[in-house]
């Protein structure tokens, strides 16, 4: 099982602090680092010193690292418009000599996007509008150099376009799409994901949802193993239950809750976590990682659990 690192900006970290965490999970084995893509804190916390953009962070961590894969868990459909996301992604992707990862959701999070000005369409105008996106983001990535791109949408129609810039990754960086939806969101993984990603769910909800995107890539004839699964987990680890409890604290968070929902304990603990979701077929957690200051963290995880996963 491939480990990644997940952070929350929005909660608060400047872009120094997110490089310190990616230079440290690479040199420390992970496979990615991703970020999310809000613009609004949650909870009863500060978000100081504000919000940082996903695909500026992005930019920057593309030249001040080396090796480590770089993406979105998720890019809200309603932030952007497909063509300038098609340019951008592009765009960093060749900064990064060809590391970067896209996830792409419809969006959720109401009070952000009244925060910023951002409009916020019905639940399925969303998912249309995200459905669009792909064909065009796609579209543009995969027309090949010299030809154009003609797309009849809706909300996003496109007409003679030059689709350039190409990203690195031939015939495009790989695509994430999640999420718990029942019908919708199995049927735009089937036809445009390279990986489907779960947050924060059970083993039993994991299954079931990964079972839903497996008949509708049986629905499109699309072999089910072409897709990577994974998950996406809050890690509290600690040598022992008082380190367990004190990282805990600091993100404000019970142990035993933690435990049941997260990839927490000491490291005997958060490998057998790991071990259940490899069972029914995860191949990569993300570890959502909360507190950005404590680096220890990430080498105690790489030390002890990566080399057993």
């Amino acid at each position: 099982m491939e480990l990644r690192i997940f952070t929350e900006p929005q909660q608060g970290a400047s872009y120094d602090q997110l490089l310190a965490v990616a230079r440290r999970a690479e040199e420390t084995g992970f496979g990615a680092f991703f970020r999310s893509d809000h613009y609004l804190k949650m909870g009863a916390v500060s978000g100081d010193p504000g919000p940082t953009d996903a695909w500026t962070t992005l930019a920057g961590l593309a030249r001040d690292t080396k090796t480590i894969r770089l993406g979105t868990l998720m890019t809200a459909a309603t932030f952007r418009l497909p063509g300038p996301l098609a340019i951008t992604v592009a765009q960093v992707d060749q900064m990064s000599g060809g590391r970067v990862e896209l996830g792409i959701g419809a969006g959720w999070f109401a009070e952000e996007h009244t925060a910023y000005g951002i409009p916020f369409p019905p639940l399925g105008e969303r998912f249309d509008r995200l459905e669009e996106q792909l064909a065009v983001i796609t579209g543009l990535w995969e027309t090949p150099a010299g030809s154009t791109f003609d797309h009849p949408g809706k909300y996003y129609p496109v007409s003679d376009s030059p689709a350039l810039p190409k990203p690195v990754q031939q015939p495009r960086p790989p695509i994430l799409l999640g999420g718990t939806g029942p019908k919708r969101t199995p049927r735009l993984a089937a036809r445009y994901a390279d990986e489907f990603n779960l947050p924060f769910a059970s083993v039993e909800d994991s299954a079931a949802q990964f079972q839903r995107v497996k008949d509708a890539c049986a629905e499109v004839d699309r072999d089910p193993a072409t897709m990577t699964w994974s998950n996406a987990l809050v890690l509290c680890c600690g040598r022992d239950d008082a380190e367990v409890a004190r990282r805990a604290a600091a993100i404000g968070r019970e142990p035993a809750e933690l435990r049941e929902n997260g990839a927490a304990g000491t490291p005997a603990e958060v490998v057998d976590k790991l071990g259940r979701y490899a069972e029914i077929g995860s191949e990569r957690v993300y570890l959502q990682v909360l507190d950005l200051g404590d680096l220890d963290h990430l080498e105690l995880v790489a030390a002890e659990v990566m080399r057993q996963v």
